[in-house]
């Protein structure tokens, strides 16, 4: 793409960075006959010069429509999404308004929000899981927001969610704007994306991938959601890693509320400030350094090494890193990853049982925002034998 997904402006030629080797997708994972044809990617990082927001300069994913979650059942993210919807829900008086989650997967969200007096409603555009969620009891749509003027079956709604899913879009305004245009007067919502501020501060350049079109900062977040008619009532840090905000419905013939318009740039004079990412390179050799120390020191114990969380970032680092030789393996615990490979490295992935028929004696845990709930399971399941590392933002940590 030469153009912002937000905005419209022609991006610069120079990128921010270029990453060599990347995973091509982190949900389209090569099954058998499928990984012969797999090989890593190079992407540019861009800053659009006129609304400032972060983004590749490539296609889109093919299933960018869809919503494949892997954790949405964790103990973690059921009691943050617990969290979320009761302040929601008690802060904004919202007991019985109609919800909308614009993209529910297979539904773990929405049966998370039944706990709650409030209409539960969903949208999802791959079939096979909106089959899923009805056989689960929910009122699950099959849809997306493919236009400004798609209509969503049984709206209009009261309260839309949309969680790590506006990253992914190539067209983020028409998104929110078909939303918009499907909510009650007063209208509000909730959406989480993936923190740029999080990755910058942390050097976390293992958490680019190409799925990820789209990096969003708080202030480039909400100059997308004014631009297309929403007024931002919170914004919050949560996970660590993610940005969560609020938003309630402006009135009709509000600034950009229609056509989009209204982003900060060249029109108002000022042009945000260029993004350093020395931090992501210089983290990328240093990761590099601390992966090739514990390769080599594992290797003189004796030691096997397999890494658990077939996620976006265990790809990434698998795939730029020796871990893609020297790793005997992936743990995960969703079933639909099982028996593929990583994209790149090519690890089998495997569930974790699969350590009782393949013992290793360490285990690097590769997803962020679940490391305690893993590292207690491993504890559990496999003894105070294993070593147990994880990676901590900018580095690597024995626990």
């Amino acid at each position: 793409m030469s153009k912002c997904i937000a905005c419209g402006q022609k991006l610069p030629e120079e990128p921010l960075m270029t990453l060599d080797n990347m995973p091509a997708s982190a949900q389209n994972i090569p099954d058998r006959d499928e990984v012969k044809e797999d090989h890593g990617i190079t992407l540019n990082l861009c800053q659009c010069p006129d609304c400032g927001l972060v983004q590749f300069d490539c296609e889109p994913v093919d299933y960018y429509r869809d919503v494949i979650r892997a954790g949405g059942f964790s103990t973690t993210m059921v009691n943050l999404r617990r969290r979320q919807y009761r302040h929601l829900i008690e802060t904004y008086h919202l007991k019985g308004k109609k919800f909308l989650e614009a993209g529910c997967g297979r539904g773990e969200f929405l049966s998370v929000l039944r706990e709650f007096p409030v209409e539960v409603h969903g949208i999802e555009h791959r079939k096979d899981l909106v089959e899923t969620a009805v056989k689960d009891g929910l009122d699950v749509k099959e849809g997306f927001t493919e236009t400004e003027d798609t209509l969503i079956p049984g709206g209009p709604y009261d309260v839309f969610l949309s969680f790590n899913f506006l990253e992914h879009q190539p067209e983020p305004g028409v998104m929110l704007r078909c939303i918009r245009n499907n909510l009650t007067a007063g209208g509000m919502g909730l959406i989480t994306v993936p923190s740029l501020e999080y990755i910058l501060q942390y050097d976390g350049y293992y958490e680019l991938i190409r799925d990820h079109i789209a990096y969003y900062t708080f202030e480039t977040l909400r100059n997308l959601l004014e631009s297309c008619g929403f007024e931002v009532l919170e914004e919050e840090m949560i996970n660590r890693d993610t940005l969560s905000v609020i938003v309630r419905k402006t009135e009709d013939g509000a600034p950009g509320a229609e056509s989009g318009t209204g982003m900060p740039g060249a029109e108002s004079g000022t042009a945000p400030a260029k993004v350093d990412v020395s931090g992501l390179t210089a983290s990328r050799r240093y990761i590099d350094d601390e992966v090739n120390r514990l390769v080599d020191r594992l290797h003189g114990e004796g030691k096997a090494l397999a890494i658990w969380g077939a996620s976006h970032q265990g790809f990434t680092l698998a795939a730029t890193t020796r871990l893609g030789d020297k790793v005997s393996y992936i743990i995960d615990s969703a079933p639909f990853k099982q028996g593929r490979f990583a994209p790149t490295s090519h690890l089998p992935i495997v569930a974790p049982d699969h350590f009782f028929q393949e013992p290793v004696g360490a285990i690097l845990i590769v997803a962020p925002g679940y490391t305690e709930e893993i590292a207690g399971i491993i504890r559990e399941k496999f003894g105070s034998s294993v070593e147990i590392l994880a990676l901590k933002t900018d580095h690597l940590e024995t626990l």
